[in-house]
């Protein structure tokens, strides 16, 4: 298989981990930890998938996906910052939620054809150009959009003042209360624009990576994209480069299984998503490594604006 196959089918197989890895780190950086990104990618899957065939258009589908994500979010948000319900035990729930509610949705629509698929884009003489061509101008809407999000989101948080408000939020809170900001208001924004974001990476695989909808297609996808934020230090540039590497494992995974007998068992490649999840949240409950990552520091405590 040649490289450049190989780059563009990472690209491919990357943008719904970067997708739901970014509105991951919108939600962390707010100080919320939203373990539910499995289950909201297969909400936003599912919904994705039945608004384009019911629409017969795929981008009333990728609408569709946001909305429910947005929604799926907005009632994690209402748990966690408004009753102050522990967000990881929440998550946890969210997950288990999401993947009954999308099986149970998503009955009628086993073995249904897609009605339509995210189109690529026609970059006419650049797609014909050496090695770049095939790697990076013969991709779909969706992975040009999945870096663009990656740039605005970069610039967002570095250089605009909502963005430093966003950092101000997950480090002190307190401060932007005293700011006179509302800081639940401004949680549930961010909750509901990472959920949003995450359902919309589930779209992705039900509309463009396998144009279909199959029973737990993220096959650990958020908790990859979970995982994927913390490894990246909450850098939106680094969880680019984390969900091209990730991209590219799932896309060697899937040619050495084509190819014959794979040199790693397929099966051990599978549950390593959820042990990287179950280190990472070891190393961030310790308050030494909390302090060495770059943590927020109010990531994963409620507010409570009477005890400031």
């Amino acid at each position: 298989m040649s490289i450049e196959l190989l780059l563009a089918a990472a690209l491919v197989s990357g943008t719904p981990i970067l997708l739901a890895a970014l509105g991951e780190l919108l939600s962390e950086r707010a100080g919320v930890l939203n373990l539910g990104v499995e289950g909201t990618m297969l909400i936003g899957a599912v919904s994705g998938f039945a608004a384009a065939s019911i629409a017969a258009s795929v981008w009333i589908g990728v609408l569709g996906a946001l909305l429910a994500g947005a929604l799926f979010g907005l009632a994690f948000a209402a748990l966690v910052v408004s009753l102050r319900l522990n967000q990881i035990v929440t998550g946890l729930a969210f997950t288990i939620l999401g993947t009954g509610l999308s099986a149970f949705i998503g009955k009628p629509l086993i073995g249904v054809p897609p009605s339509a698929t995210v189109p690529r884009l026609d970059l006419g003489p650049l797609a014909d150009l050496p090695f770049f061509g095939p790697v990076l101008f013969r991709q779909d809407a969706l992975v040009y959009a999945a870096i663009g999000l990656t740039a605005l989101i970069a610039f967002y948080i570095r250089r605009t003042r909502p963005g430093l408000i966003l950092q101000a939020l997950g480090e002190s809170p307190d401060v932007v209360d005293a700011l006179g900001l509302p800081v639940a208001a401004l949680r549930y924004l961010y909750v509901m624009a990472g959920s949003a974001l995450a359902g919309l990476g589930g779209a992705y695989l039900s509309l463009a990576f396998t144009p279909a909808w199959i029973e737990n297609m993220t096959a650990g996808r958020g908790w990859i994209a979970i995982a994927l934020v913390i490894f990246a230090t909450w850098r939106p540039w680094w969880v680019l480069a984390g969900a091209l590497l990730f991209g590219t494992v799932d896309a060697l995974r899937f040619r050495m299984q084509v190819g014959g007998d794979p040199i790693v068992d397929p099966h051990f490649l599978n549950m390593l998503p959820y042990l990287a999840t179950l280190a990472v949240l070891a190393l961030v409950s310790r308050s030494v490594m909390r302090r060495r990552l770059g943590v927020p520091a109010a990531l994963g405590i409620a507010y409570d604006r009477e005890h400031r």
